[in-house]
């Protein structure tokens, strides 16, 4: 039996008259043969991202649990106990046990770690035992499974070379989406397999948009344009000041070379929650200049969010942050990077990413198989032919040109990718006439 395609026609026309919808259904569908590996493998590795936490509670759980003890020994005697391990490193600050029967982590500044990561010494607040050490990760303080599945959806842990991959995939994320809305509102009227991938596309699209825009934010070329736009529009995060510290190297210059070593831990710490420091998930950061001011920041990224920081010196708040003053686009750049890390909402969120990352997925499969099904070989015709530029109103396709041309220059690899798509393109038609002509 001979399967034959409708006519334009007759069987499935159009309900709007969108003169653009064939610019729209060939952008859509090189953008999305071309990017959608990118965009695979980021929900792919953002799907195991989000199912780590629990994973690692379980995994490391003889480092971070212990049985409940009635009493506590002060932190510095916990410290002590740490430092008796004969760590490599300099001590750089420590994060009090946030809930009975968890650990206490002290933290060292060891050479050989990567960027922002420390070892981890864990302590049996109520014994002093050392439960084992591990190198954490980032101001979140992540363990091994979770940095290693960070890195590879941040980078395939290729460095600097594999972000281009994520910034790749971020950048074509909110085209190919809102491209796919504009396709499923103009759509024929009967087609199975446009209505099941317009559907998910539909239901995971501002899910798509909010991962697109948050991803960026980490990207090492549209990120940059995004801080500086933050920085010219006064949306930065506000920093805590630290008396004494250099403007060259902040906070993070010469751990541990205070004289008051950590023996005052407990005082600052109890400085700290006088000043309004309530959060569980605390750091507490060692003196890192010879003026001994200390840092104590609220480590909690759920909700409410707590980030509140305070600097103490000689038992004294002498500077502080909260997260009440922040201006609110720093609010919802906290916000937003935290709910793409799925810790904002606890396990809603966790639930939430694992949906929309699992609707990507068949997104992906679905579009794949749609191209499959209607190649060319198969008697269902070519893509969309060139030239649908031809039918948009010269203004409204200058309009179009102008904000490309913007948009590309804020988000890089999206300007490069579609300029190469479009000279690819051209090159594909050159050949294609010259080969008719002969």
């Amino acid at each position: 039996m001979t399967t034959t395609s409708p006519t334009p026609d007759t069987a499935t026309p159009p309900r709007t008259s969108f003169a653009w919808r064939g610019l729209f259904l060939r952008l859509h569908f090189y953008a999305g043969v071309f990017v959608a590996p990118f965009i695979l493998i980021a929900s792919l590795t953002g799907v195991l991202y989000a199912l780590t936490p629990q994973l690692e509670s379980w995994v490391y759980a003889d480092q971070l649990r212990v049985p409940v003890s009635a009493q506590q020994l002060p932190l510095a005697k916990q410290v002590d106990a740490a430092l008796a391990t004969s760590p490599q490193g300099t001590l750089v600050a420590v994060r009090p046990a946030p809930e009975p029967g968890d650990t206490t982590r002290v933290l060292f500044a060891e050479e050989g770690l990567g960027e922002s990561e420390r070892r981890a010494v864990f302590v049996d607040p109520g014994t002093g035992k050392i439960t084992g050490d591990l190198v954490v990760y980032g101001t979140s303080g992540v363990l091994p499974l979770r940095t290693t599945l960070d890195q590879l959806h941040r980078n395939l842990m290729l460095g600097e070379p594999g972000r281009l991959y994520s910034e790749l995939a971020a950048s074509w994320l909110w085209v190919v989406a809102l491209g796919g809305l504009v396709l499923w509102i103009t759509r024929p009227r009967n087609s199975k397999r446009i209505r099941r991938h317009g559907l998910i596309g539909v239901w995971v699209l501002a899910g798509a948009l909010f991962l697109s825009a948050t991803g960026l934010t980490w990207s090492a070329y549209a990120g940059e344009n995004v801080a500086t736009l933050r920085k010219t529009m006064g949306w930065t995060t506000p920093s805590l000041k630290m008396p004494g510290a250099s403007s060259d190297h902040g906070d993070h210059s010469d751990h541990g070379s205070s004289g008051s070593g950590h023996r005052d831990v407990d005082s600052v710490l109890g400085a700290a929650r006088a000043s309004g420091i309530d959060a569980k998930p605390i750091e507490i950061g060692l003196p890192t200049t010879s003026d001994g001011v200390w840092k104590v920041a609220e480590i909690g990224r759920g909700w409410p969010t707590q980030v509140d920081a305070v600097a103490i010196q000689n038992g004294s708040v002498v500077s502080s942050v909260k997260f009440t003053d922040y201006p609110l686009a720093a609010k919802l750049t906290r916000w937003g990077i935290d709910a793409h890390m799925g810790v904002l909402f606890g396990w809603p969120n966790q639930l939430l990413l694992l949906l929309l990352g699992g609707g990507l997925v068949a997104l992906v499969v679905l579009g794949y198989r749609m191209w499959w099904k209607r190649r060319p070989t198969r008697g269902f015709g070519r893509p969309t032919p060139r030239g649908q530029w031809r039918k948009a109103p010269p203004v409204a396709l200058v309009g179009l040109g102008v904000g490309a041309v913007l948009v590309g220059w804020f988000v890089p690899l999206l300007g490069v990718s579609l300029v190469l798509f479009l000279v690819i393109d051209a090159l594909l038609g050159l050949r294609a006439k010259q080969k008719a002509a002969s």
